[in-house]
């Protein structure tokens, strides 16, 4: 806690300073007041209503003294804060504290608790900004050593008294003198964070929906001339048929009325006289800031910015970019882009295409992300070419606002989108990324591909730099959050379509028909290849019919032993070994169709060789029924109405190929309600049905949906984490304040305290902090000679180990560094002197001798926290398993006892584990119980930055911990655990 006698104290804190998104979608400013702040005040005072004042001071006050005035300017920053509100520059909402002086404190220790008091302008109120800046004071309190708030509210005043009860902090309430008194623990706790995420969602929900669903939209930077990126976009938002008002704005315009393809056009903004919702920016870079200014200051909610030449350019234009956020946000307003390629709502209600995409695409149930233009035309060239829709979709460029993270958040209750598919480049803040990915995933499947893997950093213009996990560390984090990983943009789309368009299978039973052995055979491969079960293949021959496969597919899915089929196919040969004439593939395709539509509801894929006729009919056959208004699980959705008759005429899409007419329109997305969940019931038909050219990718794409339908079902239990005997989490903290205090005792790394790097503990300090959560960690005693190394054995008992320490060494007994087994003296003695004879002097070895274990699977735990996603879970075999193959499972803390169940058992060499060609099993309950220590240590104290256990050798009954280094430093900072803030840059 601060001293206020420190003067550092009263120095302007600019991290405080925060851009919020509000409930209505549109942002404001959360800063420090400073004694230059008078007249804003004064201004702000003056529209605020009086019953508003009244409810303020408890009494009439029309408005402010000088004194006033300069006692809510003037603060130290420590005892008396206030915070504003602002959008363009101007207070909307102000609120402050005032340290309560306790009678009788000392003068060295500033009392706990404050008084604190909001004011909103009546304009503002009901848009949460009370909330936001609660939040703000309240951390800004606990900075300054205040844990408790008092709040003295009038009866009548319900809006605030709501204000504070709703914030989720633990509370009391008292009535005295007339008024309400509160008292709120700052302490954040479960309910008040639940309530946080909660309100963060539905705000940046609600600002991607004034961005995708605008009631009208003005292009800025249209030029005369046909073609050119402005007219480009106003010429795709008139052919889509947006249904709202379309203007045109180009500041080279004559004066008088104007008109460019066929709608309305101004010099400005400002000229057009009605309400603009969003505003698709396409000038150049150095025109952008007044076309920005135009916008905000007449009410725009959002912008699109198309315009290049920032960040991706070079410094100044990164400068340029965050100057292009601070001013939109200024304004209330949030950006997509710069550098972007646009956004597209297919839904009949907005049929909005601001992007450079030629044509609106087929409405579907796909929502597609992607942080570049390239990749977002050829993802929805790949989507509709294969039969399938998207309901929205966003090229957020360079993302110097806008990001995945708030698409995440408006697809998660969007009810029009039913799959999700993201193209990243980057992750710029994966601990939310993770959140909501999970959140979202427990109710629509989540596809991500991840581009730059191996570069290591993102493209130059986005503005959060790649965060460098490693890319196996992502992958694993990212199943555990139920999002389904792909590596390639093909891979994205042939998940997307089965998920899309089919039922979540129950099971990984996979059944196999189709008119060719061998490709059956390839099928049933690649099956076992993604650890799926295959049934036999049944071969239909190559003569067989449409009526063939119909009656096979048909008994295949009635088939309770089946949870899947892959239909294969290759051209049909007549009698007389003749192709089968035209229209093949369309009679082939019905049959399919039917056989799903009168059988159970399961997951049926089709692989195709070189009958692309039957890939086209499938795909002509998206559905063009309504939505339900709740979407059932995604990837199991019924649809509304039969498939249209193949071969019906159908309109022109822009990606080439057909595509039949959008679906009716359905109900706008609205913040704040969550899809239902529900399963499909037998017999309800499935949707598009899938092709795919290979029996690979079918069979990828469909065991992508058979893990995602199997975390699904284990998401509705989610597991627990368990309490242990012999954990004293106090006597740890009490031991890592000490050491952190001292700089360790003894062996600590370092000189000096501790750096920002913290400190590696001494083995002493080290198995007396991880005996608090009951690890133990056997004796090693140092053997600098032969002598002492008899003496160090006598004590702990033969037999023993004698092994090198040195750093090259380390855990590397194929280097000849370890002597197992030692009975007597004499094989110690001799031990000792090959070793020193081999490998180098005591001096360099560093020899220890140790007790010897029950022989078993050596393996590694690890946990450290990244800052990037927090504290990370790690199991592996020692050796060349973890270190040369890589093969270790990661899991994020605080794990479950499912976690580290699973965890253990997805290494690819935990076979070893379970008795591996007649082996004894080892002891994974005493495994799985170890793993969830470490994670209760780590949660417990984010001061535990890194812990490693290695060996620890796991045997037929219980485990040995053989080695354990510690490393502490003063706890990273949890961003996901402060005021709700968007990213600045």
């Amino acid at each position: 806690m601060l001293n206020p006698s420190d003067q550092s104290a009263h120095a302007y804190p600019d991290h405080w300073e925060a851009d919020v998104v509000l409930r209505d979608g549109g942002t404001a400013r959360i800063r420090p007041i400073t004694a230059d702040d008078a007249e804003r005040l004064v201004s702000f005072y003056e529209q605020v209503s009086d019953e508003s004042k009244y409810y303020r001071f408890f009494a009439p006050y029309p408005r402010l003294s000088a004194k006033d005035v300069h006692h809510f300017t003037h603060h130290d920053y420590v005892d008396r804060v206030g915070l504003a509100a602002t959008v363009g520059g101007e207070f909307i909402a102000t609120v402050r504290y005032d340290r309560i002086d306790a009678a009788g404190r000392p003068a060295a220790a500033p009392a706990d608790e404050a008084e604190v008091a909001f004011l909103v302008q009546d304009a503002h109120q009901g848009r949460g900004v009370a909330s936001a800046l609660l939040e703000h004071i309240a951390a800004v309190a606990r900075e300054r050593g205040i844990r408790r708030f008092a709040a003295e509210v009038l009866p009548a005043n319900t809006k605030m008294i709501k204000v504070f009860t709703d914030a989720g902090y633990t509370q009391k309430r008292s009535f005295e003198d007339g008024a309400v008194r509160l008292h709120l623990d700052l302490e954040p706790t479960d309910r008040s964070l639940a309530v946080q995420r909660a309100r963060e969602q539905r705000a940046e929900a609600r600002s991607v929906q004034r961005l995708l669903a605008p009631g009208s939209v003005a292009v800025v930077g249209a030029g005369r001339a046909p073609g050119g990126v402005g007219r480009t976009v106003l010429r795709n938002l008139v052919d889509a048929g947006f249904t709202g008002p379309v203007y045109a704005v180009n500041r080279a315009l004559p004066a008088g009325p104007a008109a460019l393809d066929g709608v309305p056009a101004h010099r400005s903004v400002g000229e057009i006289g009605e309400p603009v919702d969003l505003a698709v920016v396409a000038v150049p870079a150095e025109h952008v800031p007044d076309a920005v200014a135009d916008c905000g200051e007449h009410g725009v909610r959002g912008l699109v910015v198309l315009t290049a030449g920032y960040a991706e350019s070079g410094p100044a234009g990164r400068e340029r970019q965050r100057a292009l956020v601070r001013q939109a946000r200024s304004y209330g307003m949030r950006v997509i882009g710069p550098n972007a390629f646009g956004v597209i709502n297919t839904a009949d209600g907005a049929r909005l295409n601001a992007s450079l995409a030629p044509q609106l695409p087929a409405a579907g149930r796909i929502g597609l992300f992607t942080q570049s233009g390239a990749i977002g035309i050829a993802l929805l060239s790949g989507l509709h070419r294969r039969g399938a829709g998207v309901s929205s979709f966003v090229s957020a460029g360079n993302r110097a606002d806008v990001s995945g993270n708030d698409i995440l958040q408006y697809w998660y209750e969007d009810p029009d989108t039913d799959v999700v598919l993201l193209y990243l480049e980057s992750i710029g803040n994966p601990r939310k990324f993770t959140r909501l990915a999970r959140r979202t995933a427990a109710v629509k499947p989540v596809v991500v591909v991840k581009g730059a893997r191996h570069s290591g950093s993102a493209p130059p213009g986005h503005a959060v730099p790649a965060t460098r996990i490693p890319h196996a560390t992502v992958s694993a984090l990212l199943r555990q959050a139920g999002v389904i990983r792909v590596d390639t943009v093909t891979e994205l789309v042939d998940a997307g379509l089965l998920l899309a368009g089919q039922p979540l299978p129950e099971g990984p039973r996979v059944a196999i028909l189709g008119n060719s052995e061998s490709l059956g055979l390839l099928t049933y491969d690649a099956c076992l290849t993604e650890g799926l079960r295959p049934l036999p293949p049944r071969d239909l021959t190559t003569a067989a019919t449409p009526e063939d496969f119909r009656a096979a597919l048909a008994g295949a899915l009635h088939d309770d032993a089946c949870d899947a089929v892959v239909v294969t196919a290759i051209p049909r040969v007549g009698l007389r070994g003749t192709a089968e004439p035209t229209g093949e593939g369309e009679v082939l395709a019905t049959a399919l169709r039917e056989a799903c539509a009168t059988s159970p509801a399961k997951p049926v894929v089709v692989v195709h060789v070189e009958l692309g006729a039957l890939a086209d009919a499938l795909a002509a056959a998206t559905s063009t029924a309504p939505a339900p208004e709740h979407p059932a699980p995604a990837g199991r959705a019924e649809p509304a109405g039969a498939a249209p008759t193949p071969g019906a005429a159908a309109d022109r899409t822009p990606y080439g190929g057909t595509a039949t007419a959008p679906r009716p329109p359905g109900a706008p997305p609205e913040p704040g309600r969550a899809p239902a969940d529900g399963p499909v019931p037998p017999g309800a038909p499935a949707g598009n049905i899938p092709a795919y050219p290979a029996a690979e990718r079918a069979v990828r794409a469909l065991a992508a949906a058979v893990t995602y339908a199997e975390w699904r079902r284990k998401a509705a239990e989610p597991g627990r984490v368990p309490e242990y005997e012999g954990v004293d989490e106090k006597g740890a903290a009490a031991r890592i304040g000490r050491l952190l205090g001292t700089g360790g005792t003894g062996g600590a790394s370092g000189t000096g305290g501790v750096g920002e790097r913290g400190i590696t503990l001494a083995p002493d300090d080290t198995r007396e902090l991880l005996a608090c959560y009951g690890i133990a960690v056997r004796p090693v005693l140092p053997a600098p000679d032969p002598d002492t190394a008899v003496r160090a054995a006598a004590r702990l008992g033969y037999p023993v180990a004698l092994k090198t320490t040195a750093p090259h060494l380390r855990h590397r007994p194929d280097l000849g560094g370890v002597r197992l087994d030692l009975a007597t003296e004499e094989q110690l003695r001799t031990a000792y002197a090959e070793l020193t004879e081999a490998l180098g002097g005591p001096a360099e070895l560093q020899p220890v001798v140790q007790a010897m274990v029950p022989r078993g699977v050596d393996t590694v735990v690890r946990a450290a926290i990244d800052p990037a996603v927090g504290a990370v879970l790690s199991f592996g075999l020692t050796g060349a398993p973890s270190e040369l193959l890589g093969d270790m499972a990661h899991r994020l803390v605080p794990a479950t006892d499912r976690d580290v169940a699973e965890q253990v058992r997805s290494i690819r060499t935990a076979p070893l584990l379970f008795g591996w060609r007649g082996s004894a099993p080892v002891d994974t309950a005493a495994l799985e119980e170890l793993l969830l220590r470490v994670s209760r240590l780590v949660d417990d104290h984010p001061e535990v930055v890194a812990v490693a256990l290695e060996p620890v050798v796991v045997a037929p009954r219980g485990l040995a911990v053989l080695g354990a280094t510690v490393r502490l430093a003063p706890p990273p900072a949890r961003t996901d655990l402060g005021p709700r803030r968007l990213p600045s840059y």
